[in-house]
């Protein structure tokens, strides 16, 4: 979505497949907040003031493409574990993150240096997201991701925890995808 590839409450995602011991489980979904993607202007015609406005059935398939993307991200992280994050977010330097009122990572190789930490400490992560999932297309290969979500982490010991939450994000269209 926008602001880097991918998402987390407030971050980016990237499509593709694929942090301390005391590390908050907020911390592993707040890892998906602005989803960047780029591009997709088909649908799109400006109005009087020369802003691109989507006609609505583009405004469809935008909503219809960004909530495969986001099936595809549940699915990745739930096959895949934390590592699977790091490919759902820009790998830019515009990239941040911020959850619960807090900056987490300033930048793309902190997120990288924070998930590459998480995997050693979390083996397995189960991520749903909501029925109420929400996509509010802004302009062509931009919109809103809103939804509830649930959340199960599993650690190296086995310990288990489940959180519930809501996550926000902006996913854009770029060249490779959302």
């Amino acid at each position: 979505m926008v602001a880097a590839q991918g998402v987390f409450p407030t971050s980016v995602w990237r499509h593709s497949p694929t942090v301390g011991s005391c590390v908050r489980p907020a911390l592993t979904f707040g890892l998906a907040a602005a989803m960047a993607l780029g591009g997709c202007h088909a649908g799109a015609a400006p109005n009087g003031n020369g802003v691109q406005v989507l006609d609505a059935g583009h405004a469809t398939a935008l909503q219809d493409s960004v909530r495969a993307f986001a099936a595809s991200v549940a699915q990745g992280v739930t096959a895949h574990g934390p590592a699977a994050w790091r490919a759902y977010f820009a790998d830019q330097p515009t990239f941040f993150m911020a959850s619960e009122g807090r900056l987490v990572f300033p930048n793309s190789d902190t997120a990288t240096r924070a998930i590459e930490r998480l995997t050693h400490i979390l083996k397995h992560v189960e991520l749903r997201w909501g029925d109420s999932l929400r996509v509010d297309p802004l302009a062509p290969g931009l919109a809103i991701l809103a939804t509830s979500y649930h959340e199960v982490q599993v650690d190296a010991q086995g310990r288990r925890v489940e959180e519930d939450g809501f996550f926000t994000g902006i996913a854009e269209h770029q060249t490779g995808g959302w």
